[in-house]
C-alpha cells in the first residue's frame, strides 16, 4: 500500500515523491530494489536531483512528461513521454521530470537498489546546514549576494 495512492502535489514543486524503499517496506532488506510513485500537478516539476546508489527507470502512469539527464559530458537528454511510456536515469547523474500537461501526471520508479539516496541539487546547495558559504555560491553561479540569499531564502526548510 506504500504507493497505492496518489500524493497531495499542492507543495513548491508541484509534485510529490512516496518512496517504498527498505526504511518502509522491511522485506526489500538486502534485496537490492526499490519503487516510488511519484504525482506531478499540472506544470509539476520533480527538480534536478541525482540517485548516488542506483540506475532508476520511470513507467507513466497516467499524464505526460518531459525528462531528461545530463551526461558527465554535459550532454543534455531529454525526451517527452506519455502513458505507458518508460525512461531510465543512470545512477549518479543529474534528472528531472517535469509535468507540461493540462492535467495531473504519475509514474512509478525502479530502482536497482534497496535505498538509492536522493540528493536535490538547489536544496543541497542552497540548503544545507550549516549553509555553503555565499562567496563559494557567488563564484561558482557568476551572481551577486543578494541573489544567493534570495535563493537560500525560497529554498529553507519551513519551521
Amino acid at each position: 500500500m506504500a504507493i497505492a495512492k496518489a500524493g497531495a502535489t499542492n507543495n513548491t514543486f508541484g509534485s510529490l515523491v512516496t518512496g517504498a524503499n527498505v526504511m518502509k517496506v522491511p522485506g526489500l532488506n538486502t534485496l537490492g530494489v526499490s519503487m516510488a510513485r511519484i504525482d506531478y500537478a499540472p506544470g509539476g516539476i520533480n527538480p534536478p536531483h541525482t540517485h548516488p546508489r542506483a540506475t532508476e527507470m520511470i513507467f507513466v502512469l497516467e499524464g505526460e512528461l518531459d525528462v531528461g539527464f545530463i551526461t558527465t559530458s554535459n550532454v543534455l537528454i531529454t525526451k517527452h513521454i506519455v502513458k505507458g511510456e518508460v525512461f531510465a536515469f543512470p545512477r549518479g547523474l543529474v534528472h528531472f521530470q517535469q509535468n507540461n500537461g493540462d492535467v495531473p501526471a504519475a509514474v512509478v520508479a525502479g530502482f536497482n537498489s534497496q535505498l538509492p539516496g536522493t540528493q536535490s541539487i538547489a536544496t543541497t546547495l542552497f540548503a544545507s546546514s550549516p549553509s555553503v558559504p555565499d562567496h563559494v555560491l557567488t563564484k561558482t553561479f557568476q551572481v551577486g549576494t543578494k541573489e544567493i540569499q534570495k535563493i537560500k531564502s525560497r529554498l529553507a526548510p519551513k519551521k
